[in-house]
C-alpha cells in the first residue's frame, strides 16, 4: 500500500447524503498508521485518508442539514471503510454529521477532533462510574500525545488532581502548563509483580495499554475505574481478576468510532461547555497545509510530536 495525492472527482467518493466542502482535518495516530501502512487500518483500498473533517454543507439529502451550515464528522469509519477528510470535498452519511456546537469554529473542532472527543468520552464515562474531584488523584498515561494532553487539561479544569505519565522528559513543562499536578516519567516506573500493588489513584485515562494498563489495574484504588483508549504499548493485557473482585475496579473500553449518535451529540455539547479545554491553542499549536501530511506522519509515529496537528484543507 502506498499513500499519495491523487486528483479525483466527487463521483469517486464513497456514497453519502451530505456533501461538505472541507476546511480542516487533523492527524490522529490511526491516520499515520493508515498512511504509512504500519497498521491494518484500511478495510478497502483505494481510500481517502483522514478520520476527521469539518467544513460547510454544499448539498444535503438529509433534512437535518442545510446548504451553508457548518458541520463536523469524527470517526464513524472515515479512512477505514469510507473516504475521509484529506480532500477538498467529503460525501458523508447524515447520521454521522454533527452540527457545529455553539461557540465553536471548524478550526477549533478539528483542534479537538477525534482526540478531544475520545478524551471527553473517557472522562464522561469515568464520571458516570463515580469519578469525582474530591475522590483523589487521576492518572493520565501517554500524556504528551493529543488525547493525553487534552485529558490532562480537561480534568484539571474540572478540579481533579492530575498525575501525568509520559515517556518524553522534554514534555514536563508543557504538561505542567496544562494543569498536571505531578509528572511520572515512564522509564522511572516500577511496575512491581504482585497481583495488587499499593492503591494510588481513583481513576485513569490510559492511552498506552500493555504493561502500563496491567500496572494500572494493580494500582487503581477501591471502586476506581480505568478508561482504556490506546495500545501504543501493546495490545495484550496480562493481569489477574484480583483488582476486579477485591477492589471492585472497572475497566471501561472507549470506542470513539461507533459511539451512538445521542451520546456523540452529548459529548460535543460538553466539549463546547464544561469540558472545553482552556489550553487548546497550546495543545494544537501545529497547523499544516494538506501537502504537509507526508512529512508529519513519521514524526507522529516516532513519538516526536508534542500535542495535536491540524490540517488546513482549503
Amino acid at each position: 500500500m502506498v499513500a499519495r495525492f491523487e486528483q479525483i472527482g466527487l463521483h469517486d467518493l464513497s456514497d453519502g447524503d451530505v456533501v461538505i466542502k472541507a476546511e480542516y482535518s487533523d492527524i490522529n495516530y490511526k491516520d499515520a498508521l493508515a498512511a504509512t501502512g504500519k497498521g491494518r487500518i484500511l478495510k478497502r483500498f483505494p481510500l481517502v485518508g483522514g478520520i476527521d473533517v469539518a467544513g460547510t454543507v454544499v448539498s444535503s439529502g438529509d433534512r437535518r442539514f442545510r446548504k451553508g451550515q457548518r458541520v463536523l464528522v469524527t470517526g464513524c469509519g472515515l479512512s477505514e471503510e469510507h473516504d475521509g477528510g484529506y480532500a477538498e470535498y467529503a460525501r458523508l452519511k447524515g447520521q454521522w454529521v454533527i452540527p457545529l456546537p455553539k461557540g465553536m469554529t471548524t478550526l477549533s473542532c478539528m483542534m479537538l477532533g477525534t482526540a478531544g472527543f475520545t478524551a471527553a468520552l473517557a472522562i464522561h464515562r469515568l464520571e458516570h462510574n463515580g469519578l469525582h474531584p474530591a475522590g483523589g488523584p487521576v492518572v493520565v498515561t501517554g500524556a504528551g500525545g493529543g488525547v493525553g494532553g487534552l485529558a490532562v487539561n480537561m480534568l484539571a479544569q474540572r478540579g481533579y488532581e492530575v498525575v501525568a505519565i509520559t515517556g518524553k522528559p522534554e514534555a514536563q513543562g508543557y504538561l505542567k502548563s496544562l494543569g498536571a499536578g505531578s509528572i511520572l516519567l515512564r522509564s522511572e516506573i516500577d511496575y512491581g509483580s504482585k497481583p495488587l500493588e499499593r492503591a494510588q489513584w481513583q481513576g485513569a485515562v490510559d492511552n498506552v495499554g500493555g504493561a502500563m494498563l496491567a500496572w494500572l489495574t494493580r494500582t487503581t484504588g477501591w471502586w476506581g475505574s480505568i478508561a482504556s483508549i490506546g495500545l501504543t504499548g501493546g495490545h495484550e493485557l496480562h493481569t489477574t481478576v484480583m483488582p476486579f473482585i477485591l477492589r471492585g475496579i472497572n475497566l471501561l473500553g472507549i470506542n470513539s468510532v461507533a459511539t451512538p449518535r445521542r451520546l456523540r451529540l452529548k459529548i460535543w455539547k460538553r466539549l463546547a461547555t464544561d469540558l472545553k479545554p482552556a489550553k487548546l491553542k497550546s495543545i494544537a499549536a501545529t497547523v499544516i497545509p494538506l501537502d504537509g501530511l507526508p512529512a508529519a506522519f513519521p514524526k507522529l509515529l516516532q513519538g516526536r510530536q508534542l500535542g495535536r496537528i491540524v490540517v488546513k484543507i482549503a
